[in-house]
């Protein structure tokens, strides 16, 4: 009921309660008004409208429980919402870390293959020198250029 948003919570339960009893108390004394003579003529007005006010009061208690239940729920799940944030904070922490830790390994070992290629590099200075006093046909480097790139061998002419 988007009513009892308007008004503070005392102030709604002490209405409700209100017009709850007021409707029990009216609708009681609309039946024991019959013993008394003189207001014995208004007695179908004052049982109706006692009868009116005790739905009014139910149906408005009703309301007003079912909000504080959902208030309730609202409450708990902004709780675990909070207990996920903080959790949530803690694991991005945790990432983070893990995250650096990679990037320094990935560093090293990137400056690990540096070096190795630099050290491979004079190797291959003696591979280039050994290639010259022994020269590779050129019909195998074609072919195995070839093969590298998924291609068929093309005869030169």
């Amino acid at each position: 009921m988007w009513i009892l948003h308007l008004f503070p919570d005392s102030l709604i339960a002490w209405i409700v309660n209100t017009v709850l009893i007021a409707g029990a108390v009216v609708t009681a004394a609309g039946f024991f008004v019959r013993f008394i003579p003189f207001v014995n003529t208004y007695r179908i007005p004052v049982q109706i409208a006692g009868i009116l006010l005790l739905t009014v009061g139910v149906y408005f208690q009703g309301g007003y429980t079912t909000e504080m239940a959902w208030r309730e729920r609202v409450a708990e799940v902004e709780a675990k919402l909070a207990a996920a944030e903080t959790r949530s904070a803690e694991v991005n922490t945790e990432i983070v870390t893990r995250v650096v830790t990679q990037t320094k390994i990935v560093r090293e070992r990137g400056d690990d293959i540096i070096r190795y290629v630099d050290r491979e590099v004079v190797r291959d200075q003696e591979v280039i020198r050994f290639v010259e006093n022994c020269p590779i046909p050129e019909i195998i480097v074609n072919t195995h250029n070839a093969a590298a790139l998924n291609r068929p061998i093309e005869e030169k002419k």
